[in-house]
């Protein structure tokens, strides 16, 4: 399982790489299969024009002796040497034979030369110490007496085996580079798609995607905008909708609460329904929260410390203890409006899961390339399985904190204001019981292109 896994790992992941790398495969194999082919057909004439040129040699050496006078035989075997690398040695039944290569090509050649030759002719591949492409011959059909004449080996090389390799070699790599150019076609405009549709993941209108190039691929850009357009409109829709449900339901909230502050009930009765209706305002508010959607405020460089100070002064001035712990100034670029609402909506969750009499924790810090903004309350906090689940909106605990009120909406707003910095939040049980939650923003301001959920997942693990 390991070496398979190990394999697997190797392969391309990518759908442009493991397209090219198939094409790549298949393409190798073909060109393959077709110089078997090419092979299998051409030896027969190959071995056909060999087996000719060897027996013509044969027979003009064998007549060359045979004319030659008696005492210039000698001087003919040297010159046979020395022009045409030929040599000639009577045969003997002590000579030390090597067999030729048993390959279907040598088969096809011996079989000829012996057609026209004899049955008598032998073959070697080397005689006693000397390596060549040795055949016996007899100076006449009756002759019990053989010759052994060596024929040079790169007489019987295939000629032009590398000029092929190379006309191969250029054929495979034009086909492959044309590949490439027809598997990236496929490629880019999927890639377009993926990023488009993190960027709708994320909550953005995406850039209008390219409608062109095959028809499969344009279809695919054409039905992505179309949902960009409606998901767009959506958003709008849903936005003017919350600004009229919150204008028209705050507005009798307002009177409502004016008249039970004017009706002279008794002071607990008077506070009671205040409260519901404060309560009722903040729900509202959540909603409002929610529904804008991604922050559009531009960024802009802010100190953190101060803006804290700021947040922390009117928990104070209503009696919650709120210890803060700060550097003299961390300046980071936010985008100012939204990072007060998502603090302030984690001290009010401390607040009102912890109670006013308990302290809260606010503290600023720096590590690498983030700034961490943290809120500790000693609050019931959340058990470790639901604090994931706890992100998503409309989402309550059964148990600890649920004996409040509240839509659930409070660390859903928190967790969309900071992927709109390219930030994550982070939650985390207090040592002695509570909650820490911890906001992470980068120093250097959101980079494009990056992947807001892979910070959110390194943020769990």
């Amino acid at each position: 399982m390991n070496q398979e896994s190990r394999f697997a790992r190797l392969l391309p992941r990518t759908l442009l790489w493991q397209t090219f790398f198939l094409i790549a495969l298949l393409l190798t194999l073909a060109l393959a299969t077709w110089s078997q082919i090419f092979s299998h057909f051409e030896e027969p004439a190959r071995a056909r024009s060999l087996a000719q040129m060897v027996a013509s040699v044969v027979n003009l050496t064998r007549a060359a002796l045979i004319n030659a006078e008696v005492e210039r035989r000698t001087e003919l075997l040297i010159e046979l040497a020395a022009l045409e690398g030929m040599r000639i040695y009577p045969a003997e039944p002590s000579d030390e034979l090597e067999p030729l290569p048993d390959t279907r090509g040598m088969q096809l050649l011996t079989d000829e030369v012996r057609r026209q030759l004899g049955t008598h002719t032998r073959f070697a591949s080397r005689w006693k110490a000397l390596d060549g492409f040795w055949v016996s011959f007899r100076l006449d059909p009756d002759d019990e007496q053989d010759f052994w004449l060596m024929l040079p080996p790169e007489r019987l090389e295939q000629t032009g085996a590398l000029e092929w390799l190379v006309w191969g070699g250029g054929a495979l790599l034009a086909a492959l580079i044309g590949a490439y150019m027809i598997v990236s076609r496929i490629g880019v405009p999927l890639r377009n798609l993926a990023r488009s549709a993190r960027v709708v993941g994320s909550g953005r209108t995406p850039p209008h995607l390219p409608e062109s190039g095959p028809l499969e691929i344009a279809t695919v850009a054409r039905a992505f905008n179309q949902m960009a357009g409606d998901l767009a409109r959506t958003d709008a829709d849903r936005a003017l909708i919350l600004a009229g449900v919150s204008h028209d339901l705050r507005t009798p909230l307002a009177r409502l609460r004016l008249g039970i502050e004017m009706s002279g009930a008794p002071d607990t009765d008077v506070r009671a329904m205040v409260t519901d209706v404060e309560e009722m305002d903040r729900i509202i508010g959540q909603f409002l929260d929610f529904g804008r959607g991604e922050p559009q405020e531009p960024l802009q460089l802010e100190d953190l410390a101060g803006l804290l100070a700021d947040i922390a002064e009117p928990y104070r001035l209503r009696g919650i203890k709120v210890r803060l712990d700060t550097p003299p100034s961390l300046p980071v670029p936010v985008r100012v409006l939204p990072l007060r609402r998502a603090v302030r909506n984690l001290m009010d969750n401390a607040v009102r899961y912890a109670g006013e009499e308990s302290p809260i924790s606010l503290i600023l810090s720096s590590r690498g390339d983030e700034a961490l903004i943290e809120v500790a309350d000693r609050g019931p906090g959340i058990p470790e399985a639901d604090m994931d689940r706890m992100r998503h909106p409309f989402t309550r605990l059964e148990t600890a904190r649920s004996n409040t009120k509240g839509a659930g909406l409070g660390l859903a707003i928190v967790e969309r204001i900071i992927a709109s910095h390219e930030g994550r939040l982070e939650l985390r049980a207090r040592s002695g019981g509570g909650l820490r939650a911890i906001i992470h923003l980068p120093l250097e301001g959101p980079r494009r292109g990056r992947v807001l959920a892979a910070g959110s997942e390194a943020g769990r693990e």
